[in-house]
């Protein structure tokens, strides 16, 4: 199964935003190879506004699915209404979708009004019983917005998914999960997690400068990147990043 994941395009109506996007659609849509699926790990709006929501859904739309999940800056009704076609309801968004024999969960790790993240006893319970209802041998990819672990830079790490033992527990539950996916720190990462790969998809709109690499946070020259996912038949994750020129 081969996957793209894109996270973090913060549309606003800018050109500038919009751009960017449009580049990354573009030179997907362009692979000789199509992939199977394309991930959006949140922060799809800017403000949350509709209008933006409705720039995505004409941005995103494409001949292979797309499967987003949303971020801080989203919310959650104007989300429902203008990008999903849903009714505007409050409550959380998770999604289980079957790609290629694999599920996918995109999860809502999202708190109204706070850049920091946290699985609620609803999603929880909606991937325990999702990942416990799967056939078995099917294989399973978490995707979600705040990554659980600190990746050493202040911005992020102030809003990480708070509570990551809860999910922790969960995961070693079910062994079936060869990876969790996620956005928000503008920066390609990977690391682990409840002893699984952890990805971190690198943004749209701007790159983050480590501590390393200058004083500034916003590195908005940077090119908008992606991350494509290879997952084998052995349930091994292999995860390359590029970047749009």
């Amino acid at each position: 199964m081969l996957l793209a994941q894109i996270s973090d395009l913060h549309l606003d109506g800018s050109e500038r935003a919009t751009r960017r996007a449009v580049r990354v659609m573009d030179h997907l849509r362009a692979l000789p190879r199509p992939v199977d699926a394309l991930l959006v790990t949140g922060d799809i709006a800017d403000h949350g506004a509709e209008a933006e929501y409705e720039e995505a859904a004409r941005i995103l739309a494409a001949p292979f699915p797309v499967l987003p999940c949303p971020g801080n800056h989203d919310v959650r009704p104007a989300y429902r209404k203008a990008f999903l076609g849903e009714a505007p309801d409050a409550g959380p968004v998770n999604r289980v979708h079957h790609i290629a024999g694999a599920a996918i969960l995109m999860c809502d790790s999202t708190i109204p009004g706070r850049d920091e993240g946290r699985l609620d006893e609803q999603t929880l319970a909606w991937i325990d019983t999702t990942l416990a209802g799967l056939p078995q041998g099917t294989r399973a990819l978490i995707a979600f917005h705040q990554p659980p672990v600190e990746l050493h830079h202040p911005l992020p790490d102030s809003g990480m998914l708070e509570r990551p033992g809860d999910l922790a527990a969960l995961l070693r539950a079910h062994p079936r999960v060869a990876a969790v996916l996620t956005g928000h720190a503008h920066t390609a990462a990977a690391s682990t997690f409840a002893g699984l790969p952890l990805i971190v998809g690198p943004a749209i709109t701007w790159t983050l400068r480590m501590p390393w690499e200058g004083d500034r946070a916003a590195d908005r020259d940077q090119p908008p990147g992606l991350a494509f996912h290879v997952l084998g038949d052995d349930g091994r994750l292999t995860t390359h990043y590029r970047v749009v020129i």
